[in-house]
């Protein structure tokens, strides 16, 4: 090999070291910043959780409607604009979760998500929900909107063709219960766009029911943010050990072809 071909190989080999050593600090940054990113969310969820139970009114200023925090609310049922919100596995079965708008008032109202249902299976029953149509008198935690799934498409002309085209509420068949079967099923929930399909006057949240008059067959254990910011800073120290290993790499070849060239 000649020297101009060593001396060119030397120089692409001490570039993509460089490159590789970059690219790992890089890594090791962002997993320090996603961990930061974990710290803030388990800020919140203890700030939020920290709160006085809050009673959800027509009158609640947006201040006050923290996520996480524990609230109570009285009101009536429209059971008629219920939705199932598709594919929220519980302990690793295929599920829905129940969104029923509670009523405060003649003017407002509130998206409660109710619970978890098994999705239904052929040729298997799906049992009634029941829905009372007297007050009813609610406990739960602050969402600040209907928790995601991922989707191509996120736009709000987007979340309003997940309705069905004409939807107007379902007609119950028997009063006091709600029939899985009859409902749309949405992969996600604006509340801006619900809003003006239905008519109602939301509240800027969400309530996660954990409690009522009963459990009226639905489990109510809701998804949390992961908080582990240990296992990002292991993942960062990973790629800074990478990073120190690489730059090793490259002040040995930058020294080999130095002493190369100083030798006779």
């Amino acid at each position: 090999m000649t020297k101009a071909s060593s001396n060119k190989l030397t120089f692409i080999a001490l570039i993509l070291l460089g490159v590789v050593a970059v690219v790992c600090l890089m890594l090791g940054r962002w997993q320090l910043d996603r961990a930061e990113e974990r710290r803030q969310i388990a800020a919140t969820l203890d700030a939020g959780r920290r709160a006085e139970p809050l009673a959800l009114t027509p009158n609640i200023t947006e201040e006050e409607l923290k996520a996480w925090r524990p609230a109570t609310v009285n009101g009536l049922w429209r059971s008629e604009w219920s939705v199932l919100l598709d594919n929220r596995n519980l302990e690793g079965r295929p599920g829905l979760w129940l969104a029923t708008p509670l009523i405060l008032d003649q003017d407002t109202a509130v998206l409660v998500l109710r619970g978890w249902i098994e999705r239904p299976i052929a040729n298997r029953p799906v049992a009634k929900i029941p829905t009372p149509d007297a007050n009813v008198h609610l406990q739960g935690e602050l969402a600040l909107r209907v928790p995601r799934l991922f989707e191509l498409w996120t736009s709000q002309a987007n979340a309003a063709a997940s309705l069905p085209e004409g939807w107007r509420g379902i007609s119950q068949p028997t009063e006091g219960v709600i029939d899985p079967v009859l409902l749309p099923r949405l992969q996600n929930l604006d509340l801006e766009v619900y809003a003006k399909r239905t008519g109602l006057n939301f509240l800027p949240t969400v309530l996660m029911q954990q409690s009522g008059e009963n459990n009226e067959g639905l489990k109510r254990v809701w998804p949390e943010p992961s908080v582990d910011s240990d296992k990002n800073v292991g993942y960062a120290m990973q790629w800074f050990g990478f990073a120190g290993i690489v730059m090793v790499a490259f002040v040995v070849v930058g020294w080999r072809r130095l002493r190369s060239r100083q030798s006779p």
